[in-house]
């Protein structure tokens, strides 16, 4: 009734391969050293967002938003949208569309 279970061909092929690469001293495919060989690049994500290239970002631009302004930058999107709601009081910029956070924002051309 239990017995042990037959492997399908393709899994013993497979096994008899892993055998016959151990014997010679090759590796395999699926090594677990292979996976950590491979290291991904984070890209630094800063806080501060200079004036000067915040300006430069919002007047080269037709429309902006705080994602987009925080991806240009490099910079966390809270510091972006500070950023632009600063300016919007100062008059720079201007409000142009949006809704429930998301708010799109035009450069004042002066």
């Amino acid at each position: 009734m239990g017995g042990a279970k037959r492997i399908s061909p393709a899994k013993a092929q497979r096994r008899q391969a892993d055998e016959a690469a151990k014997k010679t001293g090759s590796k395999s495919k699926k090594e677990k050293g292979d996976k950590r060989e491979i290291k991904s690049t984070k890209v630094a994500i800063s806080v501060i967002l200079t004036e000067e290239q915040a300006t430069n970002v919002i007047k080269n631009s037709k429309v902006i938003t705080a994602q987009e302004l925080a991806r240009r930058t490099g910079v966390k999107i809270s510091a972006a949208n500070a950023y632009l709601i600063k300016s919007l009081e100062k008059g720079t910029v201007k409000r142009v569309a949006g809704h429930s956070g998301h708010h799109i924002y035009q450069p004042v051309s002066v």
